[in-house]
């Protein structure tokens, strides 16, 4: 393998893991993970005062796993259809296009 293949397949797996690494979907889930469990755990600590403030409904539990389910499903979105930086020769052929107006 010639050093430019080399150096294009490294350039290749270092972009791969970028596009992993800041894909907003691994922001969003972690988020509103943490979140929802932080909430939930609010919620099963909720007092009769407090279950009194708000008619006799849980918010804080039912909000938090709420999240904790919207969560899970953005880290489960982002494991199940990862994504797929392109290849340097769709990045050249890119290039090489006219620009669409």
């Amino acid at each position: 393998m010639s050093d430019l293949q080399r150096e294009v397949s490294e350039l290749e797996r270092t972009s791969a893991t970028a596009a992993r690494l800041f894909d907003i979907r691994l922001i969003i889930g972690g988020l509103f993970t943490v979140y929802g469990v932080i909430v939930t755990v609010a919620g099963f600590t909720a007092s009769d005062a407090d279950l009194k403030k708000a008619e006799d409904i849980n918010i804080n539990l039912w909000t938090g796993l709420g999240m904790l389910v919207l969560g899970l499903f953005f880290l489960a979105w982002m494991k199940l259809r990862p994504v797929i930086p392109p290849t340097a020769e769709e990045l050249a052929a890119a290039e090489e296009a006219p620009p669409a107006h």
